[in-house]
C-alpha cells in the first residue's frame, strides 16, 4: 500500500481509500449480514487501507464504529451529513440551520462510536445550494471543531447533477476547505482542469469518487454511454469498436480489465491524493486493491483516452 499526505490536513493516508457508499454500501444493499460488512472493513485495514469513507446516509457508520473499534487511532474516518431536512429533496433549498446541523453531526459521532470525525464534509451540495453552505453551515462545523469533534472540514460535490464540477468551482475561491471530493473518471476527466489544479496549487486535500461506475463496468454498459455521446456530437467514436468500446484497454501490455484501467487513470491523475473504492465482497475488495497498487496505465493509451473523452463534462458514468 502507498501513503500520501491529504494536503493541508498533514494526515497520512493509504491512496486507496474504501468507500461505505455507493451501490454497495458495503454490501448492505445486497442484503449481507452486519457482519459480512464488518469483515470486508477489518480486511481493508488488514491490507492497509487507513482511509475509511462514510455517511450518514450510506447507514453504514455504525459498521464502521464496530470494525475500527481497537484499533481507531490507526485509522482516518471521514464521514459526511447532507444539508437540508431530512425527508425533503436533496436538491432542494429546506436547509438545517447551523443548530440543527451540529445537532445531527453528534448522531454521526454517536454512530461511528467515536469522540471525533477526522474529516467531516458538507455532503452532496450543489451549486445553487453553496452560498447557504458558506454563509450558515461553515459556522457550524467551527463550532464542531472547537469543540473537538471534527478536525477538518471537507466539501463534496453531487457528481451525478454536476458533472461540470460548478460547485466546487466556486468552492474552491474560499479558503476554508481543508478536502473536497470530486467526481472524476476515464469518459468524463474534467475535474483535471477545474478542480485537481486548483487542490494541488492550494494544497487541498483531494479524494477521488465515481472512478469506476456502470458504465465502466461492462462492454453493454460502456458501449450505451459511447452511443449517448456521439450521438450527442460530444466524441468521435469512429475508432472505437461499437460492441466493445473500451476493449482497447484491455489489450496486450495495458491492463487486464477495463476496471483496473480505471482504477489506475484516476490513482496517477496529477493532483488525486486517494482514490475510493466500494465493494461488499473481501475478495473484490482484494481486486480493487490491487488495480489501484499498479502503474500508470501506458502514455499511448493515455492519448487515446483523451482524444475521445479529453472534453466531455456530461456524464458521470453513473
Amino acid at each position: 500500500m502507498d501513503y500520501t499526505t491529504l494536503g493541508r490536513t498533514g494526515l497520512k493516508v493509504s491512496t486507496a481509500g474504501l468507500g461505505c457508499g455507493g451501490h454497495s454500501r458495503l454490501g448492505q444493499s445486497y442484503g449481507h449480514s452486519f457482519e459480512q460488512s464488518v469483515e470486508v472493513v477489518r480486511a481493508a485495514i488488514d491490507a492497509g487501507v487507513n482511509f475509511i469513507d462514510t455517511a450518514a446516509v450510506y447507514h453504514t457508520e455504525e459498521i464502521v464504529g464496530a470494525a475500527v473499534k481497537g484499533c481507531r487511532d490507526s485509522v482516518v474516518i471521514s464521514s459526511k451529513l447532507g444539508i437540508v431536512r431530512p425527508g425533503t429533496s436533496a436538491l432542494g433549498e429546506e436547509y438545517l440551520t447551523s443548530n440543527e446541523y451540529v445537532a445531527l453531526a453528534e448522531k454521526n459521532l454517536a454512530r461511528l462510536g467515536t469522540d471525533h470525525i477526522d474529516v467531516f464534509h458538507l455532503h452532496g451540495v450543489m451549486p445553487g445550494q453553496y452560498a447557504y453552505c458558506r454563509e450558515e453551515l461553515v459556522p457550524a462545523l467551527i463550532r464542531l471543531r472547537e469543540q473537538g469533534k471534527i478536525r477538518f472540514f471537507g466539501l463534496t460535490e453531487r457528481f451525478i447533477h454536476d458533472p461540470q464540477h460548478r460547485m466546487l468551482q466556486t468552492a474552491l475561491k474560499d479558503d476554508c476547505w481543508d478536502v473536497v471530493m470530486t467526481g472524476f473518471n476515464m469518459i468524463n476527466p474534467s475535474a483535471r482542469d477545474r478542480v485537481l489544479k486548483v487542490t494541488k496549487d492550494r494544497n487541498i486535500g483531494t479524494l477521488i469518487m465515481f472512478a469506476v461506475r456502470r458504465a465502466l463496468g461492462s462492454a453493454e454498459a460502456s458501449a450505451e454511454i459511447v452511443r449517448e455521446l456521439a450521438g450527442r456530437g460530444e466524441i468521435d467514436a469512429s475508432t472505437l469498436a461499437p460492441s466493445n468500446p473500451l476493449g482497447f484497454l484491455e489489450e496486450p501490455g495495458v491492463a487486464t480489465s477495463v476496471v483496473e484501467a480505471a482504477y489506475r487513470f484516476c490513482r496517477h491523475g496529477a493532483g488525486v491524493d486517494l482514490v475510493l473504492t466500494g465493494t461488499g465482497s473481501v475478495e473484490h475488495l482484494a481486486e480493487n486493491l490491487a488495480s489501484l497498487s499498479r502503474p500508470p496505465l501506458p502514455q499511448e493509451t493515455l492519448a487515446r483516452l483523451d482524444r475521445v473523452f479529453g472534453t466531455v463534462d456530461s456524464v458521470s458514468g453513473n
